[in-house]
């Protein structure tokens, strides 16, 4: 469990100042955008096929189960074969994971934003004319919209966080690489 925290206080440190603060403010100002623009509400409306329905479903599955399960696999893995490389490569994603996690509900914690409706929604709803654009619905203040439902998307967040840990220790794996990148957008369109 220690490695889990190995090096976090830099790490945080790290995530929030220089460069990567303009990162976490570009994300900003491109939601601004993507909200103000209406492509947001565009999006959503154009995904609520039965089909894109079901690749959401497997995405929150995914984007819910895999980042824990992949974490155990590798440290059983890594336990049996004594293989010190994959153990630290288990607790780095825990911790990207988990620093990922907390940074999507420290955002949420003071923008919460009104959740689409998801449960039950056809396409029928918005042939009726009773889907009402929600993607405005930001509630700006500390905890007005609670941790769990807003911008940014915990399982993009932690699905990022993940990916671009494996990226800084196996550069050179490009079937890694491409795999992990193509999981976190796959995850994130899902999340949209």
């Amino acid at each position: 469990m220690p490695e889990l925290l190995y090096k976090l206080p830099r790490n945080v440190i790290t995530i929030f100042s220089g460069r990567n603060l303009l990162y976490h403010a570009l994300a900003i100002v491109l939601t601004v955008i993507i909200v103000i623009s209406g492509f947001d509400w565009s999006y959503y409306i154009s995904t609520r096929g039965d089909v894109f329905i079901e690749f959401a479903r497997l995405a929150i599955r995914l984007g819910t189960v895999l980042p824990l399960l992949s974490i155990l696999i590798l440290l059983i893995v890594g336990e049996i074969s004594k293989n010190r490389r994959i153990i630290t490569t288990a607790w780095a994603l825990g911790q990207a994971a988990l620093l990922g996690y907390c940074i999507s509900c420290c955002y949420k914690a003071f923008t919460g934003r009104l959740p689409p409706p998801f449960r039950g929604f056809r396409m029928s709803a918005m042939n009726n004319g009773s889907l009402i654009d929600s993607s405005h619905g930001f509630q700006f203040g500390f905890l007005k919209g609670g941790i769990f439902w807003g911008w940014p998307s915990s399982h993009t967040t932690v699905a990022f966080a993940m990916t671009v840990c494996l990226i800084t220790l196996y550069p050179r794996n490009k079937m890694l690489v491409f795999l992990a990148l193509l999981y976190a957008f796959y995850i994130s369109l899902a999340f949209l």
